[in-house]
């Protein structure tokens, strides 16, 4: 099995006393789209932070490329291999579109002019704007096409498609699968879109209070879950207690709906074993994965 791109072990990070993260273990495959996910103050800003060296982390170690995120001398050659925007989209506020992209592509030796019209033109950014008039969703955009545009490995995303419309978003997902298929970039991004994040994400993981609860392929994830519906007849009553394995429950009138996460076949036998029961088994969301976890942490 190949290196991580991002590994992060044990990583604790704390501010006045309070833990934003305690522990969190993360395994970046290369070439994956890996979904980041948590409610606000999960700790996902702070990780970031901590990847791209801005914070220094408490304990456990984080390392990007096998390189310690924290190394001054290895951080300069993460940035050169690393594209990123902020949750802030912060830029200099003294220059326009054109001088920052020609300011940031003489840090490059393996810039690409090509990429940058591509992007210009697809994300309709105006060269001779300054960075202060444009919007928050421009200033992603134009943060996408610096970090596309250098060659970067690993595009690290916090929130990259906030501020959009939606044919802003759709156009920036798609280029963001069409990356890692073409080139093999590996693109790890944290965002409260849990639909952007199952249209496109091949990875994730979901952090509650600093730590990594849920982490995998998600397609393995969703695999293991399946959503129940249950009516039950005029006659039958519903069990007083399910089968182990029935994650959450709600009943509306005479329908049931489960999320079973195991030991689909048993609940599946105990609804069917029902007088007048009718049974209906659904593929879950990630949504639902997502809120299950949440309610239960």
């Amino acid at each position: 099995m190949a290196d991580p791109v991002i590994e992060t072990q044990g990583l604790q990070k704390s501010f006045k006393g309070l833990d934003a993260l305690s522990g969190l273990d993360l395994n970046v495959p290369a070439g994956s789209i890996f979904g980041f996910l948590g409610r606000n103050g999960a700790g996902k800003t702070t990780t970031i932070k901590l990847l791209m060296g801005f914070l220094k982390p408490d304990g456990g170690h984080a390392r990007i490329f096998g390189l310690a995120a924290t190394d001054a001398a290895a951080g300069v050659e993460i940035r050169r291999r690393v594209g990123f925007v902020s949750e802030e989209k912060d830029l200099y506020p003294y220059m326009t579109v054109e001088q920052i992209i020609r300011f940031t592509r003489s840090f490059f030796p393996k810039w690409r002019d090509d990429l940058v019209r591509r992007y210009l033109k697809l994300f309709d950014l105006p060269p001779n704007r300054k960075i202060p008039d444009l919007s928050k969703g421009m200033r992603s955009k134009l943060m996408l096409l610096l970090g596309i545009s250098h060659g970067a490995e690993l595009l690290i995303l916090d929130e990259p498609t906030e501020g959009l419309d939606p044919v802003a978003v759709e156009d920036v997902l798609r280029e963001l699968v069409a990356l890692a298929a073409a080139e093999g970039t590996t693109v790890f991004f944290s965002s409260r879109q849990l639909g952007e994040v199952e249209q496109i994400a091949d990875h994730v993981c979901i952090i509650d209070r600093g730590a990594a609860i849920v982490t995998g392929s998600l397609d393995d994830l969703k695999a293991q879950y399946q959503r129940l519906r249950i009516v039950f007849g005029e006659e039958s009553r519903t069990p007083i207690r399910w089968v182990d394995g029935a994650e959450h429950v709600r009943q509306e009138g005479r329908t049931v709906e489960i999320l079973a996460r195991r030991n689909v076949d048993a609940i599946l036998n105990q609804a069917r074993s029902l007088p007048g029961a009718s049974v209906e088994c659904f593929p879950v969301t990630l949504k639902e994965i997502f809120l299950e976890h949440m309610r239960r942490n």
